[in-house]
C-alpha cells in the first residue's frame, strides 16, 4: 500500500547542502521538514561541532555523503549531484566556492535551474565581506544588540538566535523559495545572497520605524525593552520568573486584579507612577511562587506567563495539546512547523551520520568517478 506520511509542499525538490554552520543548516532543516529531498556533502575529516552529527536537529530528515572537494573523483561526484539539483546551499567565505570551481558560474552551466544559495554574515559584497564574524558581531553592527537590555546594563545578548536563525536561515529560506517560485515561469535559476546583516536589518523594521517618529530612545527606555513595569519579568517567591506582556489597558487592568491591586489606584498614564508601580508589582510577584502566579493568571488575558526552562517548555500543558515538540535519538526538539492543512510538514527522521548514505545516494544519482559530470 501507499504510505500515508505526509510528504510535505516541496516534496520532489532536491537540496544539495555542502556542509557549514549555523544558518546554513538551519536552512537546510527547514526545507527538510517542507519535504525537500536533501542531501549533506560532508567533509571526509569531521568537522567541529557543537552536536554530534548523528544527534543533530538540523540534520534530521536528510542524507549524507562524504566527499574531499580537492580530490578529482570526489569532485566530479559533487558535480554530478549539482547538475540533478534544484538548489544547493553554500556557507564559505566570498570567493572560496569559485576557488574551488563549484561558484555560480561553474554550477549554473551545468545546470541552468539551480537556485545557488550563499549564506555569509557580512554578505558576497560590502567593507566586511572578507573578514571573520559571528552572530553576536551581526547583531552588533546592525543596531540591534545595542536596544537590548537595560539602561544601567550593557547590551543583553540574545542568544544566537536573532542573528543565525532569524536574520540568517530564516532568511535564506525565503530567498531560496522566492526563487524557486520565480524558476515556474522563468525556468532560470539564480543567485541567493543570503547575509545575516541584511535580515537583522529586516528584523528591525518596525523598532527603526518608532525612532523615525521619536517613539524609541536609548536602551532602557522603551516600551519592548523591559523598562515599562507592565512589559517586564519579575522574580517570584522561588526565585523563578514570570513575564508580563500587559500593553492594553484591558490587559493592564487584569493583571491588577489578578494580584489583587487597585486599578483606580495604578493609573499609568500619570506622570512618575513608573518607578512606584514597578516597585509594587515587584514586591507582589515575591509573594508567591512562580507556579501559583501560573494558575491566577493562566486563562486569563493579563498576558502573564512563567518564563520557562527549555526543559519545561517542552513539557508544558499548552505545547502538550499541539504537540509542539518531538523526540529524536534523545534529543527533544521542535515539530516542523508553519503547519499546512493540506500538504502538512514531514516527519522528521533521525539525522545520518557523516557518509551513512553513499551507496543509496551514489545509485540514485549514477554518481561515477572515472569520468567527468
Amino acid at each position: 500500500m501507499p504510505s500515508t506520511e505526509p510528504k510535505g509542499p516541496l516534496h520532489g525538490v532536491t537540496v544539495v547542502h555542502l556542509a557549514s554552520w549555523g544558518p546554513g543548516p538551519y536552512a537546510a532543516m527547514l526545507l527538510a521538514d517542507m519535504g525537500c529531498e536533501v542531501i549533506v556533502v560532508d567533509r571526509r575529516s569531521a568537522m567541529i561541532t557543537t552536536v554530534p552529527p548523528e544527534q543533530d536537529p538540523r540534520r534530521r530528515s536528510q542524507s549524507s555523503i562524504a566527499l574531499d572537494l580537492k580530490d578529482a573523483g570526489d569532485k566530479r561526484q559533487f558535480l554530478q549531484l549539482i547538475q540533478r539539483a534544484d538548489v544547493f546551499i553554500e556557507g564559505m567565505r566570498p570567493g572560496a566556492a569559485e576557488r574551488l570551481s563549484i561558484g555560480p558560474d561553474q554550477c549554473q552551466q551545468l545546470n541552468s535551474g539551480l537556485i545557488y544559495a550563499r549564506m555569509t554574515g557580512w554578505g558576497q559584497t560590502g567593507a566586511l565581506a572578507d573578514t571573520a564574524g559571528h552572530d553576536i558581531n551581526y547583531i552588533a553592527l546592525s543596531g540591534a544588540l545595542d536596544a537590548m537590555g537595560s539602561a544601567a546594563a550593557g547590551p543583553v545578548i540574545p542568544l544566537n538566535l536573532l542573528g543565525d536563525y532569524g536574520g540568517g536561515g530564516l532568511y535564506l529560506v525565503m530567498g531560496i523559495l522566492a526563487a524557486l517560485f520565480e524558476r515556474q515561469k522563468s525556468g532560470q535559476g539564480q543567485v541567493v545572497d543570503g547575509a545575516i546583516v541584511d535580515g537583522v536589518a529586516s528584523l528591525t523594521t518596525a523598532t527603526l520605524g518608532m525612532l523615525g517618529v521619536g517613539r524609541w530612545g536609548e536602551r532602557g527606555q522603551n516600551l519592548f525593552d523591559g523598562s515599562c513595569p507592565w512589559y517586564s519579568v519579575y522574580r517570584t517567591r522561588d526565585d523563578k520568573w514570570v513575564a508580563v506582556g500587559a500593553i492594553e489597558a484591558a490587559f493592564y487592568r487584569q493583571l491588577l486584579e489578578g494580584l489583587g491591586m487597585d486599578p483606580a489606584a495604578w493609573d499609568r498614564s500619570k506622570k512618575g507612577v513608573q518607578a512606584a508601580l514597578r516597585e509594587a508589582l515587584s514586591d507582589r510577584f515575591r509573594q508567591h511562587d512562580r507556579d501559583h502566579w501560573q494558575r491566577v493568571f493562566q486563562y486569563t488575558d493579563a498576558c502573564v506567563t512563567p518564563v520557562l526552562s527549555f526543559s519545561e517548555a517542552m513539557e508544558s500543558e499548552h505545547h502538550l495539546s499541539r504537540a509542539t515538540y518531538t523526540s529524536l535519538n534523545g534529543i527533544g526538539q521542535p515539530n516542523p512547523g508553519p503547519r499546512l492543512s493540506r500538504t502538512p510538514m514531514r516527519q522528521p527522521a533521525p539525522p545520518p551520520s557523516p557518509d551513512r548514505d553513499r551507496e543509496v545516494i551514489a545509485e540514485q544519482f549514477q554518481l561515477f568517478r572515472e569520468d567527468g559530470p
